[in-house]
Order: C-alpha cells, then sequence, then structure tokens
C-alpha cells in the first residue's frame, strides 16, 4: 500500500488552484492523508479534510480541520457550512453529489476528478457504483459555471476519468475573465 502522505496533489487540482485565493476555506472531501490538504493549506488556505479513515486523516491533523466521518452512511458534518472551494479526488457517492455541490460558496470553486465508465476495462475501481456515467458530472453541477471539464482515457496510471472545474457565480453577474484556462 502506498504511503499517501508522499503523494504529490493531482495535476488537475494543481492546474486549477488559481481558482482559489490565499485565506480561502477548502474542503477536502473523502480526503485520506490529506495530499491536497497540505497543498492548499501551503497557499495560505485554511482547510478541513473529511474521511471516515480517522489513521489515515491522522496524518493532517496538524495542518487544518479534519473530520472523522462516514459520509455514506451518517449524517453530512458540514449541514449549513459553505465553502470557498470543494476539492474531491477518486471518490463517489452518487447520493452526495448535491451536497457537495450545495457546499460551495458564492464565487467558490468545486475541483473534482473521479473515475468514469470505461475503467473497468483497465483496472480498478470497476463497480459501476463507482464509476460516473457519460455527462454525469457536468449535470450533477448544475446551477455552476463549468470552467472546465474532461471525459476521457489517462495514461500513468491508465484509467478512465471525469473532471471538472466549476464557479458559483453571484446572481446576475456577467461572467467575467477571472477563470483564465
Amino acid at each position: 500500500m502506498p504511503d499517501h502522505r508522499s503523494l504529490a496533489p493531482s495535476p488537475w487540482v494543481t492546474r486549477w488552484t488559481h481558482l482559489v485565493p490565499a485565506g480561502a476555506d477548502v474542503l477536502d472531501v473523502a480526503c485520506g492523508s490529506g495530499r491536497h490538504l497540505r497543498w492548499f493549506a501551503e497557499r495560505g488556505c485554511k482547510v478541513t479534510g473529511v474521511d471516515r479513515d480517522g489513521a489515515a486523516l491522522a496524518a493532517s491533523a496538524s495542518i487544518g480541520e479534519t473530520v472523522v466521518a462516514d459520509i455514506e452512511n451518517g449524517p453530512w458534518p458540514f449541514t449549513g457550512r459553505r465553502f470557498d472551494a470543494v476539492i474531491v479526488t477518486n471518490y463517489l457517492w452518487r447520493a452526495l453529489l448535491p451536497t457537495l455541490v450545495d457546499s460551495v460558496a458564492e464565487r467558490g470553486v468545486l475541483i473534482y476528478e473521479t473515475f468514469a465508465s470505461g475503467n473497468a476495462t483497465v483496472g480498478k475501481p470497476s463497480n459501476p457504483d463507482f464509476l460516473l456515467r457519460p455527462g454525469e458530472l457536468l449535470a450533477a453541477a448544475h446551477g455552476l459555471r463549468i470552467v472546465a471539464f474532461e471525459d476521457g482515457f489517462l495514461t500513468e496510471p491508465d484509467r478512465f476519468v471525469q473532471r471538472l472545474a466549476a464557479v458559483r457565480e453571484p446572481p446576475g453577474q456577467p461572467p467575467a475573465a477571472r477563470y483564465p484556462l
């Protein structure tokens, strides 16, 4: 099993980090030992991580708020809270998708990347319950402004993914050039 404390942040997350200002309140969902928590904390953000694995989460306890919770079978631990950024990688629980989108604050960003349909042909996960269907992530982000979306095959390791960066714009505000690619 890899030592997740040494894992580099996802290139998708680092690519869209510029949408998250220093001082932002960042939530990393199913964060494990916190590779993205560390990434954002190093950039001056206030970080919160949630995972059901308390032992993995303990590796990040010194850098921000950590919450041990079974978000698939228990209550959402952040009811009523919104974050400037919500980060999700390699995790899918469909029933939670609306809650995750709702947790993005005004002017906040959702950065999401996980496995997609087709992944069973190259490895795990292979259970369709944990693979996004075509267009599913786009549909889940309804109400947010999509800045970037990809659905396809990546190598090293071989995998099928969907990934998205989206922002919650204030109502009535025209799109701005603040989302550079």
